[in-house]
């Protein structure tokens, strides 16, 4: 199978400092990839050089059959790539109909410009993530788990076939961890989209991710199996401190 995205020798530098330095890897299409490390070791700067926030300083990035490395973010998600934020960043005076309505008319498809297509195509997306029910409430008035539910609408919104979701599950109570645990394992199955996750929480990266791959100082020190890598001593070094069963 051919892969979706891949990242070769992809380094970013910021005046003399290296956030990311020759990472190359391939997400392979309806896969959950992982991504972990400890804080400042360039996952948030990978996920913006694949977004388009960020040009690399060296190195290819290819979505399917498209250099997209240097391009601009919009373009990026009409070819089918969206996102979440670690710090999530909704329009808190809109609704959340609003909000998932401005998501959709990013996407791939011409036709939800039209304001009674994106509208369909954002209530749908709110019943998928189950969230229907408050459509007509301000982001304002929402708590964090449910402003989380709302980016990950927004994203939806936009028709994407791979999503990079950074620390969706962060800060999230038990429950509402493992009801985020299915809705990822439902995107991927129901919806098909390939999902690139960064998580600190390791009960979902065990039990959701396909693969994990690990940065530390900007370099990848190990990628495979979950259960393989967080018992890389490399890995228990660097990040976990300890092993996880």
């Amino acid at each position: 199978m051919a892969a979706i995205l891949m990242v070769s020798n992809v380094s970013k530098s910021f005046g003399g400092v290296q956030a990311v330095r020759n990472v190359s890897f391939e997400l392979f299409p309806r896969e959950i990839l992982g991504l972990i490390g400890p804080n400042g070791a360039g996952k948030t700067t990978l996920f913006n050089l694949i977004a388009g926030v960020y040009q690399p300083s060296a190195g290819s990035i290819f979505f399917k059959d498209n250099h997209i490395a240097g391009m601009r973010p919009h373009s990026i998600c009409n070819l089918g790539i969206a996102r979440t934020f670690q710090i999530v960043k909704p329009f808190p005076s809109l609704t959340v109909l609003q909000n998932v309505i401005l998501g959709s008319r990013f996407g791939k498809s011409r036709e939800l410009f039209h304001s009674h297509n994106s509208s369909r195509r954002a209530k749908e997306c709110l019943t998928f993530v189950g969230f229907e029910g408050k459509k007509d409430f301000l982001c304002a008035a929402l708590n964090y788990g449910e402003i989380k539910r709302v980016e990950l609408a927004r994203a939806l919104a936009t028709q994407p076939e791979m999503l990079l979701l950074d620390e969706v599950i962060a800060g999230l109570n038990p429950v509402e961890t493992e009801e985020m645990m299915r809705l990822l394992q439902k995107i991927q199955t129901e919806l098909k989209i390939t999902i690139f996750m960064i998580e600190h929480v390791m009960k979902a990266i065990m039990g959701i991710s396909d693969r994990v791959i690990v940065l530390h100082h900007g370099e990848m020190i190990s990628q495979g199996m979950p259960g393989d890598v967080v018992q890389n001593p490399k890995v228990i070094d660097a990040y976990l401190g300890e092993r996880v069963t």
